[in-house]
């Protein structure tokens, strides 16, 4: 039982022993590891953040192009729409110049009809005295060639009347 008791017993100096041989390995393992673990740690980090600081400028960049979009957007609809009210306008003006030329050319049109409708008429008129006058002339021959009572007199006139109402 001896022998298990010095297995199972405390030694003072076995302690420090152990006590020292942690502290060395400690110190060892802190120097050539732990630097070089801490070292991969912080560049794993500062890649970690180079990624999160990329992805953070592509939102920002996205974003803004999205901004920009939007607002050429809205500038070519407010284009597009003046475009619309300036191509009405024009047709609208355009429009309104062939009523106002086919309204000139409808009263130009009707005073020429007018006019040559006058025109014809004093022709007429003029021809219907010429008629007129000839039978006048022609009845003053007859009534001179010989002579005339009331009945050939009345006779004549109501030839002349007929012819007169023929010619017109």
């Amino acid at each position: 039982m001896n022998a298990v008791q010095e297995f199972i017993s405390i030694t003072p100096w076995t302690i420090i022993f152990q006590i020292c041989n942690l502290l060395i390995l400690f110190t060892l393992i802190r120097k050539f590891l732990f630097k070089r673990v801490m070292a991969v740690l912080d560049k794993r980090q500062q890649e970690i953040d180079g990624i999160y600081d990329a992805a953070d400028k592509a939102r920002d960049d996205a974003d803004q192009m999205k901004e920009e979009y939007t607002r050429k957007m809205s500038n070519a609809r407010a284009e597009a729409d003046m475009l619309v009210k300036n191509a009405m306008d024009t047709a609208q003006r355009r429009g309104d110049a062939i009523v106002q030329e086919a309204r000139d050319e409808a009263t130009h049109l009707k005073q020429k009809a007018e006019s040559d409708i006058e025109q014809e008429r004093r022709k007429a008129y003029s021809e219907l005295v010429g008629e007129i006058s000839g039978m006048a002339v022609d009845i003053a021959g007859r009534m001179v060639e010989r002579e005339i009572n009331a009945d050939d007199h009345k006779e004549l006139v109501d030839e002349f009347i007929k012819k007169a109402g023929e010619a017109s």
